[in-house]
């Protein structure tokens, strides 16, 4: 196995096919300093610049860079159009690792939030590798996410759902503050190391939608394990295991239950937009139903 394959090899190996997320690995110590790595640099200003050209210049050309995509491996070409196809006015890179795990190599993970200039933002997840030829830095492999709407979380290490808490007694509390403050309860059903409960949770913090949560709706976090936990709340309210979490139950003030997720609905909370969450809330908050 030559340089080229050995550095792409272990880029495979730090993400799942289908996508570059997630990221669980803490920050590494270079983190910080990768934003100012030269070539990724000449990178964002391409992509900005609209320059395919100047783009399509970084790629290694000999071996063939390895790029990978939710949909496959494609090729140069198919990358740097992908990249300039998303018409970019700004990018702000979220730099989650980044180290060099040879001399004359360089990995970095980021997520880019980027803003065109023409529609709304996106999120794309990405790994580059970056090897030295020569005087001039190529890429020599990257795996991409298809663009989101929503954040998607660099770190699954957040406690959204606290260990030991007693749920049933967290409901209890939230229908009594409801009724005080005449709002409803919404119960999530989800898990730390799912993935997608924290692409919610990132979601309901975005400050258009965090505003009407937080006017309408107590929250209850609700633990459900492995599919070991409280799992009499989830047949309670209507809300099957097997169709995935993170899941979702509206209740009144007084504990009635409004609205079950059945089919699965937020399951794949990355495939989402904040219209369709601020469209959830606002089709079940009080006064509409």
């Amino acid at each position: 196995m030559n340089l080229t394959s050995r550095l792409a090899h272990r880029m495979v190996l730090l993400f799942a096919m289908g996508a570059v997320i997630p990221f669980c690995s803490a920050q590494s110590s270079s983190a910080k300093d990768a934003g100012t790595f030269p070539p990724l640099q000449k990178w964002k200003a391409a992509v900005i610049g609209g320059n395919a050209a100047a783009l399509k210049a970084l790629y290694s050309a000999t071996p063939p860079p390895q790029i990978g995509t939710p949909s496959g491996a494609t090729n140069a070409d198919a990358d740097a159009a992908f990249w300039i196809g998303l018409n970019a006015r700004q990018i702000k890179l979220d730099i989650v690792q980044s180290d060099s795990p040879q001399p004359g190599a360089q990995q970095i993970v980021f997520q880019a939030e980027v803003q065109p200039f023409i529609g709304e933002t996106v999120y794309v997840s990405s790994g580059q590798l970056w090897q030295k030829q020569g005087e001039q830095w190529r890429l020599v492999a990257s795996k991409r996410s298809e663009p989101s709407r929503l954040q998607q979380p660099t770190s699954t290490k957040k406690e959204i759902y606290a260990p030991g808490v007693d749920a049933h007694a967290e409901i209890k509390h939230a229908l009594a503050q409801a009724t005080r403050q005449h709002k409803r309860v919404l119960v999530v059903f989800g898990a730390n190391w799912c993935y997608d409960c924290h692409v919610l949770d990132l979601a309901f913090h975005r400050p258009d939608v965090e505003a009407v949560l937080t006017k309408n709706y107590e929250v209850v976090h609700v633990d459900v394990g492995e599919g070991d936990k409280n799992q009499d709340l989830m047949q309670r309210y209507q809300v099957p295991m097997n169709k995935g979490i993170p899941a979702i139950a509206v209740l009144d003030s007084e504990g009635k239950l409004l609205y079950s997720q059945k089919g699965g609905e937020f399951e794949k909370a990355r495939a989402l937009t904040p219209e369709d969450v601020l469209a959830f809330l606002n089709k079940w908050k009080p006064g509409v139903r």
